[in-house]
């Protein structure tokens, strides 16, 4: 997220943050589930589901800073993004990096990040890579969706599979452009590694995580995804403020617009954890 309305916070930037701000200009909201609030919240913060949230965002202030946080820090960057978007609020808007996990000093360092573009790439580089993080996610999907077959996740990763493939022909068809005799979309397709992740995450990595998930709760897996789904929408919106041509500007706006809609699908089957 680029807007200067946002801004990462770390933990020690959030207590400073508080003890320099009056309780009335600002507000922290904890997206967690309620028995996750009940197991142990940062003191002063207000409950507010994420399911919730994203029904009634009219619910929120909209004259003070709005603080967002839960468990790792993705299901809260989903909706301060989601927030942003709707203009809900004249304050500025901040997530915890890293989550509760952080701020009580637990995060594990198992989200690795590995840098995906040069600084300075050319756009059919810039394109290439870009299908390529969307067979990474694709990749991702269908192993969650192989894994959680017997679950209420398979429909929801099975269709977010196939979608990940009709972001990466939408690309293509601005990348085919830059070239005078490009092969198909199922010959780039099929040759692309899709070993990185949007969020920059590598797909070995990001599966065995998905091996390692031993809680009772479907959580963790939404979290990840959450994650993939809101780099790709930072992504795409910082394509699209840098573009230059028309078509290929509405086209990432469209893919950013896709990937907000992806983050919904993801925070609604957080009910059937």
């Amino acid at each position: 997220m680029t807007d200067d309305q946002f801004e990462a916070l770390v933990p020690t930037q959030l207590e400073q943050y508080r003890q320099t701000h009056h309780e009335n200009e600002y507000m922290l909201l904890d997206v967690r589930e309620p028995d996750e609030y009940e197991q142990g919240h940062i003191p002063g913060a207000r409950l507010m589901p994420i399911t919730e949230l994203v029904r009634d965002m009219e619910g929120l202030p909209d004259n003070r800073d709005l603080i967002f946080y839960c468990r790792t820090g993705a299901r809260s960057m989903a909706a301060a993004a989601m927030v942003l978007e709707e203009e809900i609020s004249s304050g500025k808007i901040y997530n915890l990096s890293g989550g509760l996990m952080n701020w009580e000093g637990r995060l594990a360092a198992d989200y690795p990040r590995i840098q995906v573009f040069g600084v300075e790439a050319e756009l059919h580089e810039l394109l290439y890579t870009a299908m390529d993080l969307e067979k990474g996610a694709q990749r991702f999907y269908l192993a969650v969706r192989d894994r959680y077959a017997e679950t209420n996740l398979l429909k929801i990763f099975d269709t977010l599979s196939k979608a990940e493939i009709g972001h990466a022909k939408l690309i293509y068809a601005i990348w085919e452009k830059t070239k005078e005799d490009p092969p198909d979309f199922n010959q780039v397709f099929e040759a692309l590694q899709g070993e990185i992740l949007e969020g920059g995450t590598s797909l070995a990595d990001a599966i065995q995580r998905i091996g390692n998930v031993t809680q009772p709760t479907c959580i963790p897996i939404i979290e990840m995804a959450l994650n993939i789904e809101y780099a790709a929408f930072d992504l795409y919106r910082g394509v699209a403020d840098n573009a230059e041509d028309d078509d290929a500007r509405n086209a990432f706006l469209s893919l950013a617009q896709a990937e907000k809609k992806h983050m919904r699908t993801l925070i609604e089957a957080i009910a059937a954890c």
